[in-house]
């Protein structure tokens, strides 16, 4: 394979030139690996890319949406114009995957499979090449090498959660995890099997804790919330610890992370003001991708383009479910950030007026959220209540409840329950709901506007992950395909 030699130079150009005019260059471009990484702007050029292409993937409508949708936050909405008016239908490229019967030969899930292993192939090829820079300072060297750990990190971390059962599957952990590449394809194409959850959640972690102490200085251009840095590791080790039901690991990170970061929850007075600024993220972000531009500042894409709302003929496909919607008390500041519109809708055969909500925390050019300080709060708080702090964990909730003005506990009783459901309401449509559900072993139950072969689901279920693509299995013999697929 040419991969050896050559690397294409898509996923690197985006901090040269705008999309477009990398497309008007000579088709098939290539530029050697040893070249371009040979030098300090190479490498940094390269890690640009990383960041591109990882939020592709991850800002990307399959992966943007699928824990929302499967776990019950989301419904579709109808068709705005056309013969099809009013009629509500799945999306087309997550039809399969939201009956919870994707296919491996024609997986909805097949682009974000591939995109995260390239995305771990790059950060290696980083992470070999950047040691022998002779034109950059052990400082910085440790920065790029600290950043491109942690997305590989963070892209085996995805891959796990997509594609293998919960940690407490089985008791020891000893089921199927996923493969864990820590070399590159330029030394060498292999064919490595799948490890178990233990060892590929020791892999992650690893990584972090090896990348962790190594942030410095940003080495980038932009905004720095756009980019891995020491608390935003940790924020995500932090999360990897809570998925894997390290309690006193998951609170002892998220702790050091509210405690020591210098990032503060929004105020109450701002909440609702700081979902609503256009271009840049609520001030208690820790990572945001940043949105791609073209070279005179033209958003190419955000998360508005799945939930976003213009006009009676102009929205995006997603809404909240009632099953959502009518969590909130009257008084929860949350319950604002939903924009209610009146949609044309078939109903009983006939075109009518049907509301909808829209949420407002992805209008105008939306980012992705991947980490923010209230998920930090809300892990620090489930991990103290199973650490027998239950006094933490319900002052903890109450901070956040208390910002949403709605009413505050005061008792412990069915603590987890309403650990959860603040999950639920805090970090809604931000990619958590359905992995929180599997992760403490819960049914899966969607109600409202569920149009599914499979509006329920009973753990255990073997469709609780995805299939890995037939693609992927037939080129790698030691990859073993996941259960019932």
């Amino acid at each position: 394979m040419n991969y050896s030699k050559y690397i294409t130079l898509f996923f690197l150009i985006f901090s040269l030139q705008s999309c477009s005019d990398f497309l008007e260059q000579e088709p098939g471009t290539k530029t050697s690996i040893d070249e371009l990484l040979q030098n300090k702007q190479g490498v940094l050029t390269a890690l640009t890319g990383l960041y591109t292409e990882l939020e592709a993937n991850v800002r990307g409508e399959r992966f943007a949406i699928y824990a929302d949708l499967q776990g019950g936050n989301i419904k579709f909405t109808p068709t705005a114009s056309g013969t099809n008016k009013g009629q509500i239908v799945p999306a087309g490229n997550l039809a399969q995957l939201y009956s919870f019967d994707d296919l491996a030969q024609t997986s909805n899930f097949q682009s974000f499979y591939d995109g995260s292993y390239d995305i771990i192939n790059q950060a290696n090829l980083i992470l070999e090449y950047t040691p022998a820079l002779k034109d950059a300072t052990e400082e910085e060297k440790k920065q790029i090498m600290a950043e491109a750990m942690t997305i590989r990190a963070y892209a085996h971390f995805l891959v796990a959660i997509v594609y293998s059962q919960d940690y407490k599957f089985t008791a020891d952990a000893s089921h199927l995890g996923i493969v864990y590449n820590t070399k590159s394809i330029k030394r060498g194409i292999q064919y490595p099997a799948r490890e178990t959850a233990a060892t590929t959640y020791g892999l992650i972690i690893a990584d972090l804790k090896e990348a962790i102490p190594n942030y410095s200085n940003l080495v980038l251009k932009g905004p720095e919330y756009s980019y891995f840095s020491r608390y935003s590791a940790k924020a995500l080790l932090a999360r990897v610890y809570l998925q894997k039901n390290d309690w006193t690991n998951a609170y002892e990170t998220a702790n050091d992370v509210i405690t020591n970061s210098g990032v503060k929850l929004v105020p109450k007075e701002n909440y609702l003001t700081e979902w609503a600024k256009t271009d840049l993220p609520v001030s208690e972000i820790l990572l945001e991708f940043s949105i791609p531009k073209d070279s005179e500042g033209t958003v190419g894409a955000s998360m508005a383009s799945y939930f976003g709302y213009t006009s009676a003929t102009n929205f995006g496909k997603y809404v909240a479910s009632n099953d959502i919607a009518n969590l909130y008390e009257n008084s929860d500041l949350r319950k604002q950030l939903f924009l209610t519109q009146p949609l044309s809708t078939l109903v009983n055969g006939v075109l009518s007026p049907v509301n909808y909500n829209f949420t407002k925390k992805f209008q105008n050019n939306a980012g992705y959220v991947a980490f923010r300080l209230s998920e930090m709060y809300l892990i620090r708080a489930e991990a103290a209540l199973e650490t027998s702090k239950a006094d933490i964990a319900m002052a903890d909730i109450n901070t956040i409840r208390a910002r949403a003005n709605t009413t505050l506990l005061t008792s412990t009783v069915n603590l987890k329950e309403n650990i959860l459901l603040e999950r639920r309401k805090e970090l809604c449509f931000e990619g958590h709901l359905f992995f929180d559900l599997i992760r403490n072993h819960k049914n899966i139950s969607r109600n409202d506007g569920c149009i599914s072969t499979s509006c329920g689901m009973t753990y255990p279920s073997s469709k609780f992950v995805l299939p890995i693509p037939t693609f992927n299995t037939n080129a790698n013999p030691n990859l073993k395909q996941n259960e019932s697929y």
